[in-house]
């Protein structure tokens, strides 16, 4: 009976280790028309990993440009109509860095811009030892996490790429309907108008006839 609850609480310490050190931001903003917005992350430490993901939801082309630059004004990243990017890359050097969506290519239009940054500010602890556990089965409980990681971490990354799918898609049959419905209207104005125009011309030429009659 000990050795589950061994298991149970090397676990649960695991995944406390494997969860603190990485500060995450998810965030989704609204960037008008001619906007230029920025956010900013802090690396502490020389060598961190840098995760950046966006994705545009709604809004014109669904396509943004998009700049990361790092603490010297030194340009890491940048991209330009780009509808969704998923990077990772090494802050080289502590300090902090700037990730910029640009608007400029709309005039009317509003971008709907949803993004993550996560800074890996600290080491990755390793498993805690505890009695009556061999190296066997930590080192087996370290790989089964690490494919648990890697299993969340798709999950997570496959339902951002649906929600955008559903968002766009739902965005055109939203455009669709409107255009649909704009057509439908201009439609039973012409044919209201062609009717009118009728009933005067046909009106017209009776009242013409009645006075060569006469």
């Amino acid at each position: 009976m000990r050795l589950p609850i061994i298991l149970g609480a090397t676990v649960l310490a695991s995944l406390s280790f494997f969860t603190s050190p990485v500060a995450a931001t998810a965030l989704t903003y609204k960037l008008a028309p001619n906007e230029r917005q920025c956010f900013y992350s802090t690396a502490d430490k020389k060598g961190s990993k840098v995760a950046f993901y966006f994705a545009v939801q709604s809004g014109g082309s669904f396509d943004v440009d998009y700049k990361v630059t790092g603490p010297n004004e030194k340009i890491i990243l940048d991209g330009s109509k780009e509808r969704q990017g998923d990077f990772v890359f090494t802050a080289n050097e502590p300090g902090e860095y700037s990730f910029c969506f640009s608007n400029d290519m709309s005039t009317f239009a509003e971008k709907m811009v949803d993004f993550e940054i996560a800074v890996e500010n600290e080491a990755r602890a390793e498993l805690p030892s505890k009695q009556g556990t061999s190296p066997e089965h930590l080192s087996s409980l370290e790989e089964s996490l690490f494919k648990l990681s890697g299993q969340l971490s798709t999950i997570s990354r496959n339902q951002k790429y649906f929600r955008t799918r559903e968002n766009r898609n739902f965005s055109t049959v939203r455009s669709t309907e409107s255009r649909i419905f704009n057509f439908s209207v201009i439609e039973s104005l012409m044919m209201v108008t062609m009717s009118c125009l009728q009933v005067f011309i046909v009106r017209f030429f009776f009242q013409g006839a009645r006075k060569g009659y006469v």
